[in-house]
């Protein structure tokens, strides 16, 4: 098993949970444009970083450490996190994105940061195919 981590250009999670379903049709395509523009990044980090392709197994994380101390819900970063995940499957670390080949982990919110900046990273443990 390797273990890669992924530093990512976000201060805060791009996509949440908070905030609802958009409704009108501007609303829907900005959120889908969002959803591209993470997916991309994803691809893009993951082709910089050399991360391998086409493994047997990945186990993906989204780590978040924020600027301020306040009550957070890890299950709210999941879109981000399965945005993020996406984007692998299109950068060709995994056949699919199903659970055959991914695990997906709760993401984990960590004590804020003495920058007083956010920070987002990944952490992937692949396992080659034999």
């Amino acid at each position: 098993m390797t273990t890669f981590t992924i530093d990512l250009p976000y201060r805060t999670p791009p996509l949440t949970l908070n905030g609802g379903v958009p409704t009108s049709v501007p609303a829907m395509r900005a959120k889908a444009r969002q959803i591209r523009s993470v997916r991309a990044d994803a691809a893009t980090l993951a082709r910089h970083t050399n991360l391998p392709l086409k493994v047997a197994h990945a186990t993906i994380q989204l780590h978040y450490a924020p600027s301020q101390t306040r009550h957070r819900d890890p299950i709210n970063l999941t879109p981000t996190q399965k945005a993020l995940v996406d984007g692998l499957r299109d950068y060709g670390l995994v056949e699919d994105d199903d659970s055959r080949y991914v695990t997906d982990l709760m993401p984990v919110i960590h004590p804020k940061t003495g920058t007083g900046v956010g920070r987002l990273w990944l952490t992937i443990d692949t396992q080659e195919k034999p």
